[in-house]
């Protein structure tokens, strides 16, 4: 039988979600808690990989196995072996057919960062902070650019396996709110698949531009697929997979 779950981390201390020797990750510590449970070796597959430090509220997971248990009760039994850094929010049987890395989706990302004078503790885990405040109206016109489908070869780190890089945005956005004399940014964006690094180095370029860069260099990487056009790559912190939804709903009313 088939069981998709529904999992939230804080990625701090994990070296990314995939499974790697001598290192801590999502997937992994995900195992150990399955394997007590379903009492032998079962694999977790993810919807799609984070990198280290990168943080989870939505990510979606599935497993093959046989047990007693009921689908909705899993989680429960997940959370009281599983590190207090990782919850599991859902879990319910798979409907037939269902694969978590194949059937379409799309998924949601939000970057944190803020500015203050000096670095605001509580927010430090979570977001990054900025060398000055960007113009919020000049990157929401950014957005606007990156919204729909493009070719964003020059949107991917160094390492990326995709076979194609034409991906479409269904939606870009930068929202700001002032908090205890700080100002918070949030950069959402939400498509059909990201390559490697490719949200932490648009970000980069969205808060340039926010800095004053003119928007031309974006548009040429466009065009040409070069790199080195774009700002530098975000840090992993600020990243936060928000949610991943299926055409057809994994646990009944919605993802």
């Amino acid at each position: 039988m088939r069981y998709v779950l529904s999992l939230s981390y804080d990625g701090t201390e994990f070296s990314g979600w995939q499974k790697q020797s001598n290192a801590r990750t999502v997937q992994s510590v995900l195992e150990e808690a399955v394997a007590e449970i379903f009492r032998g070796e079962v694999k977790i597959t993810g919807s799609g990989r984070t990198d280290a430090g990168v943080h989870a509220l939505g990510q979606i997971c599935q497993l093959d196995g046989e047990t007693n248990i009921p689908a909705e009760k899993l989680r429960e039994c997940f959370n009281r072996i599983l590190p207090p850094d990782v919850r599991i929010l859902k879990s319910a049987r798979a409907y037939e057919g269902f694969d978590c890395t194949r059937a379409k989706k799309k998924k949601t990302y939000v970057y944190r960062a803020y500015f203050a004078e000096s670095e605001l503790p509580l927010s430090e885990r979570f977001a990054v902070r900025l060398p000055q405040k960007p113009d919020l109206a000049s990157m929401q016109a950014a957005c606007a650019l990156v919204t729909g489908e493009h070719d964003f070869a020059a949107f991917r780190a160094t390492g990326s396996s995709a076979k194609t890089t034409v991906r479409t945005l269904y939606s870009a956005s930068c929202r700001a709110r002032e908090e205890e004399g700080a100002t918070h940014y949030e950069i959402e964006v939400c498509g059909n698949g990201f390559l490697y690094n490719m949200v932490r180095i648009l970000a980069g370029e969205l808060f340039q531009i926010g800095f004053g860069k003119n928007t031309d260099s974006m548009l040429r990487a466009f065009e040409t697929g070069e790199r080195k056009l774009l700002a530098s790559t975000m840090p992993a912190k600020g990243l936060t997979l928000l949610k991943t939804e299926y055409e057809t709903p994994v646990f009944g009313g919605g993802d």
